[in-house]
């Protein structure tokens, strides 16, 4: 039995220090969202975020959009030119895949500096990459509304989890502690 231990120490490592990470990262914005009161439909701070910066970014690009909290749920609707086209709940924020991203990185951590500097860096542009996805449904909604569920559960949730597959590839061949053994 030691010996099974002694031959897949890194496996069972990297599987210890994933799944703590998760579970404490997903422990903790339970936790963040329990603030919040469900009773008023009182959306959280990070989907209120994510809905602000998909209306700045849709305001860039001329759109005449507004947002307003939804009188049902803790969410935002959307609205262009006065039609409600979407509404954003707190599933579109993607902390959930920032949480799964992070557990990722640290369980292949390298240096403290250097895997701190690669999650706020990850996080960041999966928030930007998740904005900019939300508005391009948006306009996907307005101009081909036809392929709603395509582009809503297929396309788009391939792409910001191909983008973390991607960031994790990245990590592990450029600046994990395993790139540097194997180099």
């Amino acid at each position: 039995m030691e010996n099974y231990f002694i031959k897949y120490k890194p496996f069972l490592l990297f599987l210890g220090k994933f799944f703590l990470t998760y579970l404490l990262l997903t422990f903790l914005y339970q936790f963040y969202l329990n603030q919040f009161d469900a009773k008023t439909f009182e959306p959280d701070g990070f989907t209120t975020l994510v809905a602000k910066h998909t209306k700045t970014t849709l305001e860039l690009l001329n759109y005449n959009v507004s947002m307003a909290p939804h009188s049902k749920e803790p969410s935002y609707k959307m609205y262009i030119d006065n039609d409600s086209v979407v509404r954003i709940v707190e599933g579109c924020n993607a902390v959930s895949v920032v949480i799964l991203f992070v557990s990722f990185i640290v369980a292949f951590s390298s240096k403290l500096k250097k895997t701190l500097l690669f999650i706020v860096c990850g996080i960041l542009l999966i928030h930007v990459l998740n904005v900019a996805r939300i508005a391009a449904l948006i306009l996907g909604l307005i101009y081909i509304p036809e392929y709603e569920h395509i582009m809503h559960d297929i396309i788009f949730p391939l792409f910001i989890y191909g983008v973390v597959f991607g960031l994790w590839v990245l990590w592990i061949n450029k600046y994990s502690h395993y790139a540097k053994k194997t180099a």
